[in-house]
Parts: structure tokens; C-alpha cells; sequence
């Protein structure tokens, strides 16, 4: 169950925390893996980590680097049927401030990130996938594109929302050909330790943060041949926070 042996995965993002979890658990169910990071020493130090991935450093807000990285991993790899849309900005990667008082000049940078760069290289994948009848997009969200928080990241949570939008309309559109988009609904995760960790944790329903290896794990289900019959679909992972 869930053996990805044959299969060919770019992650994108992947060169540290979640997205390096996600390859990891890909890595691990058999898949090839291309791990991808704007940092071309991160991508190198995950990929070196795996057997058989290759590093394949590229900025996700600029197409043409993109169609040139996915070309790189067919070569290196052959052609790609699991897309994870991990790359992007987290909510605490920039000032969290009420939308009213929030500068327009920050807008497209984040809006780039969160949702071009899932639109740059879902376009630069899916056609392929439809021509060879399999394909799994998995693109990773945020509980911040599903629920309205008074925290300061609205921006964050738009454009995550409008990533998890081209993810329910593209599955219709491609189902057809055997292709299956989906997201992940990622909730509070353990990317900063101590005692703030610590506290956050402690009003989750089960008592921790998520961690890698949690959204590792959702990923290779929906990558697999056992989550076929299931597209346009949001998964949250969020250790019981929001229903």
C-alpha cells in the first residue's frame, strides 16, 4: 500500500522543514526524487540525503526557470507524476499587520510566492500528465486559506485561498485524463521551538505541533494509487484546531 516505486516527484520549497519532510516520505515510499529550493546549497543537502534524488535549484515566480528545472528533472529523473506545491512563504515570513494598514508594495512578493509559483509549475507539469494519462498535484495550504483568523495574515490567507481555488477548478479540468489535484490544509506547525512552541502547542487537540514527517505522510497517500477516486479535495492536517 502507498508504493510510489516508478514514480517521479518534484518538490518544490523542499530544501528545509516541511517540504524537506515531504520529500523525505516520498523518498521513502519508493518515488524519485527532485527536490527543489531557491537555495541551491539546501536542495543539494536534502537531496544528497536521499537515495537517487537530485537537487534542482530554481526560483518557483519565474516560469522560464521553471520550464528549464522541469526539464532538468526529466532528464536526470524521466518524466514527472507527482507535483507537490510546497514553495512559498509562511505566515510568519512576513509583517503581520491588519490589511487596512498593510503596504501595497508587499503585496505581489507574497502573492508571487503563494500563488504564482503554484500556477508556474502546475502549468509547466500537468500537460504532460495529462498526455501520459497520470498525475498527482498536491499543493500545499494553509488553515489561513480556509478560515478567517484576526492574526494580520490576510494576505497570506488570500493567496493560499486562491491557490486552493485553481486546485478544485484544475481537478475537474483534468480528471478526464486520470489526473488528480488536491491540497493540503496545513495547520500550526513546529517550525519554531522553545517555549512559544510550547504554549501554541498546548491549544492543539492533541497536544503538539505538526510536524515533516505529518505532512510527509498526507502527501504520500494522495500521491498514491489508493487516493485515485479523490481530487478537488482540501485534507486538513491540522491536529484537530479547526473542523
Amino acid at each position: 500500500m502507498f508504493d510510489l516505486t516508478g514514480r517521479t516527484a518534484l518538490v518544490t520549497g523542499a530544501g528545509r522543514g516541511v517540504g524537506a519532510g515531504i520529500a523525505s516520505s516520498l523518498a521513502a515510499a519508493g518515488a524519485s526524487v527532485a527536490v527543489n529550493d531557491l537555495v541551491p546549497e539546501r536542495a543539494a543537502e536534502v537531496a544528497g540525503a536521499l537515495r537517487g534524488a537530485v537537487a534542482v535549484p530554481f526560483d518557483v515566480t519565474d516560469l522560464e526557470a521553471v520550464r528549464a528545472g522541469v526539464l532538468v528533472v526529466e532528464e536526470a529523473l524521466g518524466p514527472i507524476d507527482v507535483l507537490v506545491n510546497n514553495a512559498g512563504i509562511p505566515a510568519a515570513g512576513f509583517p503581520q499587520v491588519a490589511f487596512r494598514e498593510s503596504d501595497p508594495e508587499l503585496w505581489r512578493r507574497f502573492v508571487d510566492l503563494n500563488l504564482y509559483g503554484v500556477l508556474n509549475c502546475t502549468h509547466a507539469v500537468v500537460g504532460g500528465m495529462c498526455d501520459r494519462g497520470h498525475g498527482r498535484v498536491v499543493t500545499i495550504s494553509s488553515e489561513a486559506g480556509r478560515t478567517g483568523l484576526g492574526i494580520g495574515v490576510s494576505l497570506y490567507g488570500a493567496a493560499k485561498a486562491g491557490a486552493v481555488g485553481l486546485m478544485r477548478h484544475l481537478a475537474v479540468e483534468v480528471a478526464p485524463a486520470g489526473v488528480t489535484a488536491n491540497c493540503l490544509s496545513l495547520g500550526l506547525m513546529d517550525n519554531v521551538g522553545g517555549e512559544w512552541a510550547e504554549a501554541i502547542a498546548a491549544r492543539v487537540p492533541l497536544r503538539r505541533l505538526g510536524s515533516p514527517a505529518d505532512a510527509g505522510a498526507a502527501v504520500v497517500f494522495l500521491a498514491s494509487d489508493e487516493a485515485g477516486w479523490i481530487t478537488g479535495q482540501v485534507l486538513p492536517v491540522n491536529g484537530g484546531t479547526a473542523t
